[in-house]
């Protein structure tokens, strides 16, 4: 698996997404970006290629994964403003629980939205309802933090991560 980001730069976010995807794919495979088609819930995929890939983009950056097993991103920049009663309705009642606990409750409930985020696009379901269902943990060794974001990435199978 590799995990790629950049600054949007006046760029929007689909835009540098589908370049760093491009970049990505090109990089590893040495071939041409092939076309994407939509599962009928929505999820991109290659029709003729055993890669696989998710993108995610805030207001100033983009990231993208690609990997030979399914994949999910998802990302939040760290400054980004967030209403904390939103938890009640997302977080599931132990994820409720570390969250009243966090000293950085901003930090926390964002923790738990990019993990959200990053399963619903693992699954293709995409996001229904409140996602309040799931029992992440705070310390979710998938979470990273990347030039001031907090970034979710999971994959099917296991494979070393890499950032460019």
């Amino acid at each position: 698996m590799i995990l790629g980001y950049t600054r949007l730069h006046g760029r929007g976010g689909h835009e540098a997404g589908r370049q760093l995807l491009s970049r990505l794919y090109t990089e590893r495979t040495g071939a041409p970006l092939p076309p994407i088609l939509r599962t009928p819930e929505g999820k991109p995929y290659f029709p003729d290629s055993p890669w696989h890939f998710s993108i995610s983009h805030t207001r100033r950056h983009a990231f993208c994964v690609l990997s030979r097993n399914n994949v999910a991103v998802d990302a939040e920049e760290l400054d980004r403003r967030v209403d904390l009663r939103l938890a009640q309705k997302v977080l599931s009642p132990g994820e409720l629980a570390q969250f009243e606990a966090a000293g950085d409750k901003a930090r926390a409930l964002l923790v738990f939205w990019v993990l959200k985020e990053a399963q619903v696009k693992l699954t293709g379901q995409g996001l229904r309802g409140y996602p309040n269902k799931t029992n992440f943990s705070l310390g979710d060794p998938r979470v990273l933090v990347i030039d001031g974001c907090l970034v979710a990435v999971m994959e099917e199978g296991k494979e070393e991560h890499h950032v460019i």
